[in-house]
């Protein structure tokens, strides 16, 4: 939805937009909603994980990066939205005097009772926030929406906001809502299945996985016969991918599994993958050829100047002459990648899943490249690309272009 207007007096506006602008339906999150002047434009939206933020060591930390990253983005004042399992103003028992020491409600014992731990969790979250935006952005409006309703999280009103909140069928009813339905825009149910993950048949995997073991024992062999086969090799596994990029192009999405076993196998050596994530850059050239040296059986490695690559890679994360993803190299790129994960045995699956989350990231959605990161770091909590990208992402960082145009 291009330059929607939503004000801060039509909280039903802005709670229907934002499951269409993360892309999902959060779960125990926190939206923070940058408001920009002069009439409380939506502008950056930042979802956090809700334990994160009602964390009593890492949560001010972490609501004081998402308030500088509000002010940044233009922000005169701020709406947090909290996704909770529960009213949490409905707190049992002994947390009654936690709720009411970290809120501004007067909780009282109404039917019915939440776990503790989630009253105590929201009240946390939302002090976190609260003490951070306060000299920056003023007073911070609060609501919360559960599985079945939503709510100011300060209104003890059981007219405006009955225990449990108002029926979240109140937020399809919506201008918002409307065009958006309109507009055919979907909302995945939750963050996991924002980013289907499918295997492919057994009989293909299984080929796959043979072909890519074939291209490492390659590896292991070039390794042992000296580096210009080694870089033969690479260039041998670059042009397997630049041809597979081209067929996509051309609207050849088959599926390959001994081609795409070869990929997975390549991606798995860091310089190749690096010269495959060149190829994904627009005006890149002969760089991704370049940075693997020369090829020949008898010549030596060659190298690129630095200040060439660096000023390649610049167009992604640079705001200065950063630029979009070209949208054809994108789709194709993607549509290999994701065969590739969906061919890949578990432990092969980390890269391809990177370079998934960086082309996300880098066109601009948060939500899908954080789903793709997390997975590239259950098949490799230690494969370094993905954890740079993931503290991108924890930062708040945009890519170059977006930073660019702001």
């Amino acid at each position: 939805m291009d330059a929607t207007t939503i004000r801060v007096r039509e909280p039903r506006e802005l709670l229907a937009l934002l499951p269409y602008q993360l892309g999902f339906r959060p779960e125990r999150s926190a939206v923070a909603v940058a408001l920009r002047p002069p009439r409380g434009r939506v502008g950056l939206i930042a979802r956090v994980d809700l334990p994160d933020l009602a964390d009593d060591d890492f949560g001010p930390q972490l609501a004081r990066r998402l308030v500088t990253h509000l002010v940044g983005d233009g922000a005169a004042r701020a709406v947090l939205v909290v996704y909770a399992d529960a009213d949490p103003r409905r707190p049992s028992g002994g947390d009654l005097a936690v709720a009411a020491s970290l809120s501004r409600v007067t909780p009282r014992e109404p039917p019915g009772c939440v776990d503790p731990s989630e009253a105590a969790r929201a009240a946390h979250a939302v002090r976190h926030f609260r003490d951070a935006a306060g000299p920056f952005l003023g007073d911070v409006q609060v609501w919360v929406v559960t599985p079945d309703g939503y709510l100011s999280f300060d209104c003890t009103d059981p007219v405006c906001c009955p225990p449990g909140g108002r029926p979240l069928r109140d937020l399809q009813a919506t201008e918002v809502g409307a065009h958006m339905v309109l507009a055919g825009a979907m909302v995945a149910d939750s963050r996991e299945t924002l980013v289907p993950d499918t295997p492919a048949g057994g009989p293909a995997r299984r080929n796959a996985t043979r072909a890519a073991d074939r291209w490492r024992v390659r590896r292991a062999e070039a390794a042992l016969a000296g580096p210009p086969w080694v870089a033969l090799w690479r260039s041998s596994g670059l042009r397997a991918w630049r041809t597979e990029v081209a067929a996509a192009m051309a609207g050849d999405v088959a599926a390959r599994p001994a081609v795409l076993g070869r990929l997975n196998a390549s991606l798995g050596d860091v310089v190749l993958r690096d010269a495959v994530l060149m190829t994904l850059i627009p005006g890149s050239a002969g760089l991704p050829e370049a940075s693997l040296g020369d090829a020949g059986p008898t010549a030596s490695t060659g190298e690129v100047a630095g200040t060439e690559i660096a000023s390649a890679l610049s167009a992604i994360v640079g705001p200065d002459g950063g630029v979009p993803p070209d949208p054809d190299i994108d789709a194709a790129a993607s549509s290999v990648l994701e065969r590739l994960v969906s061919h890949a045995s578990s432990a092969d699956r980390a890269p391809a899943l990177t370079l998934l989350g960086l082309l996300a990231w880098w066109r601009g959605d948060g939500a899908r490249a954080g789903v793709l990161l997390e997975r590239a770091l259950r098949a490799d909590p230690g494969h370094r690309l993905a954890h740079l990208l993931m503290d991108a992402l924890a930062a708040g960082l945009a890519p170059g272009w977006v930073r660019a145009g702001r």
